[in-house]
């Protein structure tokens, strides 16, 4: 998997560029504010159909300008794949693949394998089940489309049930039959996305130990869990268990929407018990397992899209990190800094195949 070129027009903060990339280790070199994560974020738009921060499409048009496109060239397992994605305010956003448009942007996701590592990601402890599911389903649907599938499905389903449950509070009339059709759906698509979350945190949990363990050396022992609030073979009964309470909140209060993963550092929860470095090193962990475990699955290297990673780490581990990046572990990668020669430093050191650019105000110097 290799991006060799990728142009923007009014995408964010860029006019109109066109990058050519190194196949193994590029470097976005900057101050804060320059454009840098944008481009990561790009990247990661071409393979997701979408922006990894802002889920608004129209906000990501650069300023008093009308659309925004990204197009990107890839080799990917020896074909060549002309990616591109663009939009006018107004109108729908277009993907397409070789010229010709997807019918269904989710036919796309999976095609590029990548993993984004971002300051971001400390949601990811800090906020709720909500983000920990997303990361979930962001790896799951690379892999497996029927997840993806039954994911849209169940998604609709439960919208569809939140509706009827607040129609039934507006008009003050319930009607069961109606609840019992999206029951259902529910039953249908949510029990194979338990499923499959469970089966993936079982091959997940041993890659994620070893890189927690590489880069920590050894120093703590670590551990997540998938907790599902529902039970396989009794979802029906919890359903109707949870009728009353569904119609006083008027929305579903059991299901796979409501899953969450535990994450724990020496038996206690990380989020309470944990220093800020070890919450980094075990976020970092995570996304390293998701590189790996996408690898295995789908027999090529993800992309690699490193933000900040001085922000996680110090800098003895940023290196180990390096050396680790650069070699067989994974295939091409995409950094940001804001330091205009330590990365570039540390890959002359390795030997490795790097290409830096600097980056002022949208403006790029090779």
């Amino acid at each position: 998997m290799q991006l060799d070129q990728i142009q923007l027009l009014n995408f964010k903060n860029y006019g109109d560029i066109k990058l050519n990339f190194s196949k193994k280790i590029n470097c976005f070199l900057g101050d804060n504010g320059e454009g840098k994560t944008n481009l990561l974020d790009a990247i990661f738009y071409l393979a997701f159909c979408k922006s990894y921060f802002n889920p608004i499409d129209s906000q990501l048009i650069k300023k008093e300008e009308a659309f925004f496109m990204v197009q990107g060239e890839f080799h990917i397992k020896d074909r060549k794949e002309s990616i591109s994605c663009g939009l006018k305010k107004g109108q729908k956003k277009q993907f397409k693949r070789n010229k010709k448009e997807y019918e269904k942007l989710s036919d796309h996701i999976g095609l590029i394998p990548l993993v984004m590592i971002s300051p971001a990601d400390a949601q990811l402890i800090s906020e709720g089940s909500d983000v920990r599911r997303r990361f979930l389903d962001l790896i799951i649907s690379q892999y497996d489309k029927t997840y993806l599938e039954n994911l849209i499905l169940y998604n609709r389903a439960i919208s569809q049930r939140n509706r009827l449950l607040k129609k039934f509070m507006e008009i003050r009339r319930f009607d069961e039959d109606s609840l019992l059709i999206w029951d259902e759906q529910l039953i249908k698509y949510g029990a194979p996305i338990a499923e499959a979350r469970q089966d993936f945190i079982e091959k997940f949990i041993p890659l994620f130990q070893r890189q927690y363990d590489f880069i920590s050396a050894k120093k703590e022992e670590v551990n997540l869990s998938y907790n599902s609030s529902i039970q396989l073979d009794s979802f029906k009964e919890q359903l109707l268990e949870a009728r009353d309470k569904d119609r006083r909140n008027t929305y579903t209060t059991v299901g796979v929407h409501k899953d969450d993963l535990a994450f724990e550092l020496d038996g206690m929860p990380i989020k309470k018990f944990g220093s800020q470095g070890q919450q980094k090193t075990f976020l970092l962990a995570l996304k390293l397992a998701q590189a790996e475990i996408l690898k295995n699955i789908k027999e090529m290297t993800p992309i690699l899209l490193l933000d900040d990673i001085y922000d996680k780490l110090d800098e003895g581990r940023v290196t180990s990190l390096m050396q680790a990046v650069q070699a067989d572990w994974f295939g091409q990668v995409f950094i940001t800094d804001t330091h205009p020669n330590r990365l570039p430093d540390i890959f002359k050191e390795l030997n490795a195949d790097v290409k830096s650019f600097h980056i002022k105000a949208g403006q790029l110097d090779e």
